[in-house]
């Protein structure tokens, strides 16, 4: 069974973009695409005014966010086909549960609600820190939504975190036909393990060597595997979430792994994923490493 590629929708101005992402997309991988509109408008339906026999407004509401969100991805491409749902329930909670059945989740930057000045929304930093599929939330200019660049960036992380986000990355790269720029930031620690600031950093070389090598040990897998894929490394000195930021300028997607730890509660994303969510200037997917 070919899974769907799941696009949340809501009818503000971000989710259109994403729409519009999530239809090429789709094209990209021979998927099909379902549209989501979730709300627990059932809730506080006998507080809402009525526009016919059982028929709150936000129901009719969310039924022409979906009918219009369809007709938006069909005037995209009519080859991808596309199927709607509106659900009654919290929009983050029912989107991570699409994704137990989905290719991958895709949100917007922001949703309508009244918190204009986020750079995230809510349901787009939630769904990415829960769900066990990728999550890709589109944001970032013009040139990188299009696709302009030719070229994906993977930031590597931690043996544990990245095997998933670097097969993902690799299938993208390879059905794009483009370059994966592979980057692995790294530092001098500032402290010891018990505690102690380093007097003695020691040379540069031991530390970007061990990053080197962990790249190297990451990919050999993934290179046998899609061996016509171009790949470029680079690893780099200094905070990974700012390394990847100003990198994603010149990408048209950046991949990176994430850790779902069992029985942990609250939001599971690490410090470089909520700050490329937050400043990316590219699509952002953030990909669960399976348990």
């Amino acid at each position: 069974m070919t899974l769907p590629l799941v696009v949340g929708v809501d009818g503000s101005d971000p989710c259109l973009v994403a729409v519009d992402w999530a239809v090429d997309e789709a094209l990209r991988h021979g998927l099909p695409l379902r549209l989501v509109y979730a709300s627990l408008w059932e809730r506080y339906e006998a507080g809402l005014p009525s526009v016919g026999p059982g028929r709150p407004s936000e129901q009719v509401l969310a039924e022409h966010i979906v009918a219009s969100a369809a007709e938006r991805a069909e005037r995209r491409n009519a080859d991808v086909k596309v199927t709607t749902d509106v659900v009654a329930e919290d929009a983050a909670f029912a989107l991570v549960r699409e994704g137990s059945d989905a290719f991958a989740l895709v949100t917007g930057s922001r949703g309508r609600g009244r918190l204009k000045g986020l750079l995230l929304g809510s349901v787009g930093l939630a769904v990415s820190a829960r769900a066990h599929c990728p999550v890709v939330v589109v944001r970032g200019d013009h040139a990188g939504l299009a696709g302009t660049h030719e070229r994906i960036l993977l930031g590597v992380g931690e043996a544990g975190t990245s095997a998933e986000a670097v097969r993902f990355a690799f299938r993208e790269a390879e059905v794009r036909g483009c370059v994966l720029d592979v980057v692995r930031a790294w530092r001098r620690p500032a402290y010891d393990g018990r505690g102690h600031p380093v007097q003695d950093d020691g040379p540069a070389d031991t530390y970007e060597g061990r990053a080197r090598a962990l790249v190297d040990a990451q990919l050999k897998a993934a290179i046998a595997e899609h061996p016509h894929v171009r790949t470029r490394r680079a690893v780099l000195e200094g905070p990974a979430g700012k390394v990847l930021v100003d990198r994603s300028a010149a990408a048209d997607l950046v991949i990176v792994g994430a850790r779902r730890r069992t029985g942990h509660v609250g939001l599971q994303l690490g410090r470089v994923n909520h700050t490329l969510l937050h400043h990316a200037q590219c699509p952002v997917a953030v990909v669960p490493q399976r348990r």
